[in-house]
């Protein structure tokens, strides 16, 4: 490889896409694209039906970056960067080497879904990408977001996510489009005063669980579609759990019952 297959400025305009994509929002709207950094990621989107754009990588990736790109071969664009420039735009600290950027294209919603998750007024990247990872596991057919939560594109929402993006519909969608969706479905919400333990509740049936953030809860939208608080009994003295935590136990529990069913 000559020194002029190396991307060496960062004023390379892939270099500046990546960077944009990496840091704005409006960025990933405008080009509908988005950027998952490390192995596993890239393995998930390449099993996927997500289009890959092109991959960067560093002129010395880790053995298991070597490995990946070994097996694509010559069937993506893939653009050597000299490694502080790779490092630059990195968002983890101990960097693989090697990432790629997919198109935002939304996976389908099933005709009749039976099981959506609804997040309002999600702000924590952390926590959004975590309950994206434990929707997928549970079975959610989609994870709907509403105006007000964190863009679920963002790096770190990728990376929490564990490759959820790659197989579950993430759709962000106005609170007038939710509510057709969800028309039929009893939409359960998690409150510390809710008449119901969430595992006295009928989950086995068609349903939509409506997540609030930590320091707003629910919108005065999402209150309109609420049909029914549950609560997560709790033994110790904390106040409550955290979005994330809360989600995963009611989504595992849906999972419970059907499993059961």
């Amino acid at each position: 490889m000559s020194s002029q297959d190396i991307i060496q400025s960062a004023q390379n305009p892939k270099i500046q896409l990546v960077r944009s994509l990496m840091n704005q929002n409006k960025a990933r709207q405008k080009q509908q694209a988005f950027v998952a950094e490390g192995v596993r990621l890239l393995e998930d989107g390449l099993d996927s039906s997500i289009p890959l754009k092109f991959l960067l990588r560093k002129l010395d990736p880790s053995p298991r970056a070597v490995e990946l790109l070994e097996r694509l071969g010559e069937n993506y664009e893939v653009l050597t960067v000299e490694d502080h420039l790779f490092d630059d735009l990195s968002g983890t600290e101990h960097t693989q080497g090697i990432l790629g950027v997919f198109e935002l294209k939304a996976l389908n919603l099933p005709e009749k879904p039976d099981f959506l998750v609804i997040l309002d007024q999600i702000r924590d990247p952390g926590n959004l990408g975590t309950i994206l990872r434990s929707a997928e596991a549970a079975g959610a057919q989609a994870v709907i977001l509403p105006p007000g939560n964190t863009d679920p594109f963002a790096p770190k929402v990728v990376r929490a996510g564990m490759g959820a993006h790659f197989r579950l519909p993430i759709l962000q969608l106005p609170w007038e489009v939710v509510d057709p969706l969800v028309e039929g479905l009893p939409v359960f919400h998690a409150d510390m005063n809710g008449e119901l333990t969430y595992w006295e509740a009928d989950f086995k049936q068609g349903l939509s669980l409506l997540i609030g953030g930590e320091a707003e809860g629910i919108s005065s939208q999402g209150q309109q579609i609420l049909t029914q608080s549950v609560r997560i009994p709790m033994k110790g003295k904390t106040e409550s759990l955290n979005a994330a935590i809360s989600a995963s136990i009611l989504m595992i529990e849906v999972l419970r019952q059907r499993s059961q069913a």
